[in-house]
């Protein structure tokens, strides 16, 4: 990245670092894209976008106008995809210079700048609503996500995402949920064992057949979960010897009775019912893992903005 000129004394932000495989490491927040799947995915947005034909920049501004820009938050929050924003422009403009003033995962306040860019004005214009779709979607996912996460605070449950993403942006949700302070349930179904009401269905409800078959078919060391709804179902999977219990819309008592049961036995998983307000009464039953469908499939975006100098 060529960073614009700035005083001596203001630190010179860097970027996400890439890696395929980010959402499987938990020693540090990787972008989970590599460079040619990042160009590929901002090169299709700018294409359905039409951004290289936008025919009211063209008719409105000189080919040779170059001005500074400010991304901005309008509002609190945390911020996510900061490499999507900047290949964005820089699609339209490889000579675009930006400075990175809020890295992935950093929580920001109202009129923040995120990014400083000097470039074309054409470009800038005409990338501009990719580059904050992109970000407002995936800092809206690490907003709400830190809002859960600091709702828990101090109670050492973890809050954890699912499989409830957008197809084909699984990796940049579960990632949005990582810049917010979360931790990511299985990636897919290949990932992990969680044997769920309706396979035990399939088994008339054998839990320690249902545990056995997986563990006979499922690579050495993954961890076989269950999902259970009712007390009796938790004494089974722990006779089972399952690795995760998941609580299913379970009321509090009915937690905290479960999770004395356990008695560090196993993981111990909540998930249903799980919304703000409840969350740290839910945290306070003793289980490890909270798992919030809404982080991706209803966060709101964050709102940004960006900002022409005159």
């Amino acid at each position: 990245m060529s960073p614009s000129q700035q005083p001596e004394d203001r630190p010179r932000h860097v970027i996400t670092p890439r890696s395929v495989r980010a959402v499987e490491r938990e020693e540090g927040l990787l972008f989970p894209l590599s460079i040619e799947e990042t160009k590929t995915l901002v090169r299709a947005a700018l294409d359905e976008d039409a951004a290289f034909n936008d025919i009211t920049t063209i008719a409105t501004v000189r080919s040779d106008r170059r001005t500074h820009a400010t991304l901005v938050a309008r509002q609190p929050g945390v911020i996510a995809g900061v490499l999507l924003a900047i290949e964005a422009f820089r699609q339209l403009d490889d000579a675009m210079t930006v400075r990175v003033d809020a890295e992935d995962s950093t929580r920001v306040g109202a009129a923040t700048p995120v990014l400083f860019l000097t470039g074309k004005a054409r470009c800038l214009l005409s990338a501009e609503r990719v580059a904050l779709n992109f970000m407002q979607h995936l800092s809206g996912i690490a907003t709400l996500t830190r809002h859960y996460v600091d709702l828990v605070e101090g109670t050492g449950a973890r809050i954890l995402d699912t499989r409830k993403t957008i197809p084909g942006w699984r990796r940049l949700e579960k990632f949005a949920v990582r810049a917010g302070g979360g931790k990511n349930h299985r990636y897919n179904l290949a990932a992990g064992v969680l044997i769920k009401d309706n396979h035990l269905a399939a088994v008339d409800g054998d839990i320690a057949l249902a545990v056995q078959r997986a563990r006979e078919l499922a690579p050495p060391g993954t961890k076989i979960e269950v999902e259970c709804d009712r007390k009796e179902q938790v004494e089974r999977a722990i006779s089972a010897r399952a690795d995760i219990i998941m609580l299913d819309n379970m009321t509090l008592d009915a937690m905290r009775e479960c999770v004395a049961l356990v008695d560090g036995r196993a993981t111990v998983e909540a998930s249903g019912g799980v919304t703000r307000d409840r969350v740290r009464a839910i945290a306070e039953t003793g289980v490890d893992w909270i798992s919030v469908g809404a982080l991706t499939h209803s966060a709101p975006a964050l709102d940004l903005a960006l900002d022409f100098d005159p």
